[in-house]
Order: structure tokens, then C-alpha cells, then sequence
């Protein structure tokens, strides 16, 4: 039997510890998890709240021992809003951060430049809110969290605002398309644009904007000469809030106003607006009422807005910041159930099974969308100033769709109803 001496034996327990030590400190190196923010420019409102929401999970997980045994950390640098600097982000957080798992920004025009690079590694990849962004791309390792799913994304957009026109009496006949020349605005009115042939309305305008545009009177004016009785916008925040106020001083006649206006879902725009939005019908994807406010998901609310009010982002959190922990929820529910961070995995996983998330159950469909759309329809109703505390009620966005369209529901003409 081999005969160990007192001085080796005790160097090799020095090793054996050492050794210990440094696999301990292996395994709670951080798990790194990166992505762009828009921390400032024409999302900020959306992209500060989003990061607020993924923060919570970081420390609601590592409060449950993080990922694979590791604790959770965020790396995100600013995308000023602006999708050229996007790839460049995305190469840095792969080259120089070596993150472990990289995710998407928030929204169309900042979701689709990130993908080349992505395709060129091969890996596995979720965007948030990305309006059918793979439609282009066609990657297998894509997924999207945003509920604008089933086969045809970009009409399911748009569907419920078309439901609120075929409900009116008398109905539409006409409809202008408008909105800016950026990849999400192009692709919700595409979608619109096929809705709009579906219901029979005859296209009186169509047309885009430069998404630098500072004075949308023109434009709604030109829309105006073409007597419109629906007006479908699709639109980034800022030129949301330019459309409305020029509708507003022009005294735009529409039956019907809205559709794609993203920014109207952000608690500071609403409060900046106040009156000006009511009769607006616009999208929205989640409101603390019925079956969507799960005890799950008030609570995430709760730790929320108690965060928001010293933090300077959005000061309700129902529109993003849900969908920006579940998509977290999901990449960590995927990476648990795999067991490790091979990418290749990660996608078969998430193609094959269904996520629960306090947006609801969520399972991926072709092209990584979601298999059924859940988009909601609402029009603003009875704003009276521009107070905060009006919007916590989610009374002032009644919900059109997807329940169905009741009589009384829907209040129009826009200009009726915003006066």
C-alpha cells in the first residue's frame, strides 16, 4: 500500500482545498444575460420601464439561487432608440463582455438589425416586441415575445381595430394609411393594409414619413383632403404624440383614429396628452383586469410600482414591463429545463414546450411566434385631465377586443368622442 509522508499528505489536502475553493468560485460566477436598452430617445419611455421589469427577475431568481446553480447578472448598454447602433452593441457584448446568453432590445426597429449577427453564431435568440421580425429572416433559433402571433402576426396586430370598424353603424368605407418609414411601422401597416382589402375599405391615402419628422400638420392635413372615414396610424412615441396633436389642431373628422400608435400605452404620454386622447382606439396588449390580473402578476405589479416611484420610469408598469419579465421567465424556465447553455438545446426547448409566465401560458409557433395572438383593441374614454392617478384605473381603456363588441362600447365619430 503506498505509503504517503506527513508533509506531502498535508500538501496534497492544501491542493485538494485550493482546488475546491476554485470550483466553488467557478460556479457562482455570474450568469451573464445581455441586450440593448433604449434608455434614451424615442422609446425611453418603454425601454427604461423593460429594464426596470428584467432587474426584478434578476433579483427575484437570484433570491432562488440563480441559474444553474450561478447568480443571475444583467449587462445592457444604451441603443439611444436607434437601430444603427444596434449590431455594434450586440458585438460588444459577445466579443468583449462574453456574455453567456444574449436577448433583444425592445421593439421592430431595434429586434430585426441585431439578427445578422445573431445568424452568423448561431444562436439562440428572444426579442421583445418585435412585430414579425422573422418574417424576413426565417431563422429557426428566433423567438418572439410579443402576442401579436398565429400565422399571419402583422394582421393579428391590427385585427381588433378592424373589428371595432366592421361594429360600427353605418360602417366605414374608407381608410388612410399612414406612418413612419422605420420596420415596425412598415410592418403593421402592411398588415393593415391586407385587413383594410379584407373589409372591403377603399385605400384613400397611403403613405410613410421620414421618422425624423418634426411637423405632422402636413401630413394629417394631406390625410384630411382625402376625406377618410378610418384613420390607421403606425407610429414610434414621438411622432404618436405629434399625429395626435396635429389631428387635434387641424380637427382631423374621423370615425375612427388610431391602431398602430405605439406610446399611448406609456403612463407618461397618457398623462402628457390627458384629454386628447379620448376616442383614440388604439392597441395594448395587457391591462390588470379580468383573467389577466393573476395574484402572480399583481404581485410582480406591487414590487413594480414601488421601484418605479424612485426610479424615474414609467410609473404603472401594465404595458412592457410584464411582457419584459415573462420573456425573462421564459429564457430561464428554457435554460433550467436544458440543463446548460448549449444554444442548439436552448431552441429545441423552446420550440417544444409551453412557458408559464404572468402574462399567461406561452408556447412558440412557426417562425418562433406565438401560436395564438392575444392583442387587445381599447379606446380611451372619459380622461379628464392629466393627473396620474386616473390612469391607475384601467376603466379609461375599455376593451374592445377581444371580447366582442357591444353596443355602447365603442364611442364615435373620434371627433365626438375626443371633444
Amino acid at each position: 500500500m503506498p505509503h504517503t509522508t506527513p508533509i506531502v499528505g498535508y500538501l496534497l489536502c492544501g491542493l485538494l482545498a485550493a482546488g475546491a475553493v476554485t470550483i466553488g468560485a467557478r460556479a457562482a460566477e455570474p450568469l451573464t444575460i445581455g441586450f440593448d436598452t433604449e434608455a434614451t430617445g424615442g422609446l425611453a419611455p418603454n425601454g427604461k420601464a423593460a429594464l426596470l421589469a428584467m432587474q426584478i427577475w434578476a433579483d427575484d431568481t437570484n433570491a432562488k439561487g440563480g441559474l444553474l446553480g450561478r447568480p443571475v447578472k444583467l449587462i445592457t448598454y444604451d441603443d439611444q432608440s436607434n437601430p444603427a447602433l444596434v449590431p455594434g452593441i450586440v458585438t460588444k457584448l459577445l466579443d468583449v463582455d462574453k456574455v453567456d446568453i444574449l436577448i433583444g432590445g425592445n421593439g421592430t426597429n431595434v429586434v430585426a438589425p441585431a439578427l445578422p449577427v445573431v445568424m452568423q453564431r448561431q444562436l439562440t435568440f428572444l426579442g421583445l416586441f418585435g412585430l414579425d421580425v422573422n418574417s424576413e429572416f426565417h431563422y429557426d433559433r428566433y423567438f418572439s415575445i410579443i402576442p401579436a402571433g398565429g400565422s399571419h402576426p402583422k394582421e393579428a396586430f391590427s385585427q381588433g381595430f378592424f373589428a371595432a370598424a366592421e361594429a360600427m353603424n353605418p360602417k366605414p368605407q374608407s381608410i388612410a394609411l399612414v406612418g413612419a418609414d422605420a420596420e415596425f411601422p412598415k410592418n403593421a401597416l402592411d398588415g393593415a393594409r391586407a385587413q383594410a382589402k379584407r373589409a372591403g375599405l377603399k385605400i384613400v391615402y397611403d403613405h410613410t414619413y421620414p421618422p425624423a419628422t418634426a411637423d405632422y400638420t402636413p401630413i394629417v392635413r394631406a390625410i384630411q383632403a382625402t376625406n377618410p372615414d378610418i384613420v390607421y396610424v403606425a407610429s414610434y412615441p414621438p411622432d404618436t404624440v405629434g399625429m395626435i396633436r396635429a389631428a387635434n389642431e387641424t380637427g382631423l373628422k374621423a370615425m375612427l383614429f388610431g391602431g398602430g400608435m405605439v406610446g399611448l400605452q406609456a403612463t407618461s404620454i397618457k398623462m402628457q396628452l390627458g384629454p386628447l386622447i379620448n376616442g383614440i382606439v388604439d392597441y395594448d396588449f395587457w391591462l390588470p383586469v379580468g383573467h389577466y390580473a393573476t395574484p402572480e402578476a399583481l404581485d410582480f405589479l406591487k414590487k413594480y410600482q414601488a421601484r418605479a416611484a424612485n426610479s424615474g420610469v414609467d410609473a404603472l408598469g401594465y404595458y412592457l414591463p410584464p411582457f419584459a419579465y415573462a420573456d425573462l421567465q421564459v429564457l430561464g424556465a428554457a435554460v433550467e429545463g436544458v440543463g446548460s447553455l448549449d444554444q442548439a438545446k436552448l431552441a429545441d426547448y423552446l420550440r417544444t414546450h409551453t412557458f408559464h409566465t404572468l402574462v399567461g401560458d406561452i408556447k412558440f409557433g412557426p417562425n418562433g411566434e406565438w401560436t395564438e395572438p392575444r392583442v387587445l383593441a381599447v379606446q380611451f374614454q372619459g380622461v379628464q385631465s392629466h393627473d396620474l392617478e386616473q390612469f391607475r384605473d384601467p376603466k379609461v381603456e375599455v376593451i374592445l377586443w377581444p371580447s366582442a363588441l357591444k353596443s355602447g362600447e365603442l364611442r364615435a365619430p373620434y371627433t365626438d368622442a375626443k371633444h
